[in-house]
C-alpha cells in the first residue's frame, strides 16, 4: 500500500464502454495479489442488479451499490459516507464504478473533500470506447469531459477499428488529456493503479444538468422466448441510451441478463444467480418512463404468442 494509505480509484466513462468489464479485470488481478477491494456501484436504476454479477469475485458485503442519484452531484455526499465507513483492512483498495453520464471533472473536484484521513487523493481511469468515441451526437461533450481529469485512459473495443481509427482516436484523447496514460486492458498494468497521482489537467467547462437523463424501471414477467429481448430492445425508441434487464425465458430456472448499448447492439449472457429486487427492465435516457416499457415488453410476448 502506497505511504500506508489506501488508494481510491474511480472508473468513469461513457454508457457501454466497458467500465464494468475492465473492473471485474481489475478485482480478478488485485484478489489475485492479496488485496481486499471493496466496490461502490453508482446507476440510476437498480444498481444492486448489477452488483450481483460481482458475487462470484466478492462478497456481496464488500458492494455497495448506490441508486438513484449521480454521484458526482446528488449524491456525492452519500458516496463519501460510504466511503469513510468501509471497514480497515489490510490490503484495502476501494473501486467506485460512476454511472455513465456522470460529470467525471466535478466528481474528481469534490470526491476528496471530507475522506477519512486513511485515504490517498481519489484518482480516476476512464474507460473510452475507440469505435463509437465522439460518435455520440449531441453527448460528445459529455464523452470529452469524462476524460479529461483521468490520470489513466483505457481503451476498449479496438478489436473492430482500424489502425487509422485507433491513432486518431488517440491523438485526439491527448489534445483533451496531454497528462494521462493511455493504455489497452491487455497491456493494463493493474498494479501500477495505487502509484497513480490526481491528473493536473485543467478541464473544459461543462453543463452538467443537461446529461441528466431521464430513467424508469418495470418488473418483467417470464419470457416465452429469447427472441422477446430483442424484440423488446428494437422496441424501445434509439434516444433511450442504455437498456438492460434480467428475467427467465420459459420454464428455465436459471436468469438471463441483457443489455442494449448506445450503438444498438444487443447483448444476452446467463446471469449470476436470482436478483434480489425480481426481474427487472431498465432503462436510461430520453423516452424512459413506465408505459413505454411495459408497452414494449406486451408487444413482444403478443407477437411471439401469435
Amino acid at each position: 500500500m502506497v505511504n500506508n494509505k489506501e488508494a481510491i480509484i474511480t472508473v468513469v466513462g461513457f454508457l457501454g464502454t466497458g467500465k464494468t468489464t475492465l473492473l471485474k479485470h481489475l478485482l480478478t488481478n488485485f484478489i489475485s495479489e492479496n488485496w481486499d477491494p471493496f466496490v461502490i456501484l453508482n446507476d440510476y436504476e437498480n444498481a444492486y442488479l448489477d452488483a450481483q454479477q460481482f458475487s462470484e469475485q466478492i462478497k456481496l458485503n464488500s458492494i455497495k451499490p448506490l441508486s438513484g442519484s449521480c454521484i458526482c452531484c446528488s449524491g456525492i455526499v452519500e458516496l463519501r459516507n460510504v466511503i469513510n465507513r468501509i471497514p480497515d483492512r489490510k490490503n484495502g483498495i476501494t473501486l467506485i464504478e460512476a454511472n455513465g453520464t456522470s460529470d467525471a471533472c466535478t466528481l474528481m473536484e469534490f470526491l476528496g473533500v471530507g475522506l477519512n484521513e486513511r485515504y490517498l487523493p481519489p484518482i480516476q481511469v476512464s474507460v473510452v470506447d475507440v469505435k463509437n468515441w465522439q460518435h455520440r451526437g449531441e453527448h460528445n461533450e459529455l464523452e470529452t469531459n469524462q476524460i479529461q481529469v483521468s490520470s489513466l485512459i483505457v481503451l476498449t473495443h479496438i478489436h473492430t477499428v482500424s489502425s487509422n481509427r485507433k491513432t486518431t482516436v488517440v491523438e485526439e484523447l491527448k489534445i483533451l488529456n496531454p497528462f494521462a496514460k493511455i493504455t489497452t486492458m491487455k497491456d493494463l498494468n493493474v498494479l501500477s493503479l495505487p502509484e497513480l497521482v490526481p491528473s493536473n489537467n485543467v478541464a473544459q467547462q461543462f453543463n452538467h444538468q443537461k446529461a441528466h437523463w431521464a430513467s424508469s424501471s418495470v418488473d418483467l414477467p417470464n419470457l416465452p422466448e429469447i427472441d422477446c429481448i430483442y424484440k423488446i430492445c428494437e422496441a424501445l425508441p434509439k434516444s433511450i441510451l442504455r437498456v438492460k434487464g434480467c428475467t427467465q425465458i420459459r420454464n428455465d430456472k436459471n436468469y438471463t441478463y441483457f443489455e442494449r448499448k448506445p450503438d444498438g447492439d444487443i447483448y444476452i449472457r446467463p446471469f449470476n444467480g436470482i436478483p434480489i429486487t425480481g426481474a427487472k427492465l431498465l432503462t436510461i435516457g430520453p423516452g424512459s418512463n413506465p408505459s413505454a416499457l411495459t408497452e414494449a415488453i406486451e408487444n413482444s410476448i403478443q407477437n411471439i404468442n401469435h
